[in-house]
């Protein structure tokens, strides 16, 4: 797995995040207009079931941005001792 972490191009990590982080945004929100509209159709509760969906919608992506940007957080606290010791180690070295 270092191997692998070695082998990554520079902005690979921030294309996975950004990638993630598109998802939960566009997904929830959308899905829970679709779902909104089709149960105010249903019940005839025209627009608080929309309504309803899209602040869940909201709250759902929130919740999962919050979620990955701590991971991530997480990730390069872990990583940079890792690079200051190669740093420490190269200007040693000169």
């Amino acid at each position: 797995m270092e191997n692998n972490k070695k082998n990554r191009a520079w902005w690979e990590p921030a294309l996975i995040m950004f990638a993630k982080s598109s998802i939960w945004i566009a997904v929830p929100v959308i899905c829970a207009l679709f779902i909104g509209k089709y149960l105010d159709k249903r019940y005839g509760t025209d627009p608080w079931m929309f309504i309803g969906m899209t602040i869940l919608g909201f709250i759902i992506s929130i919740v999962a941005l919050a979620k990955i940007s701590l991971d991530y957080i997480h990730n390069i606290e872990k990583d940079l001792p890792a690079q200051t010791e190669k740093k420490e180690k190269n200007g040693k070295s000169n």
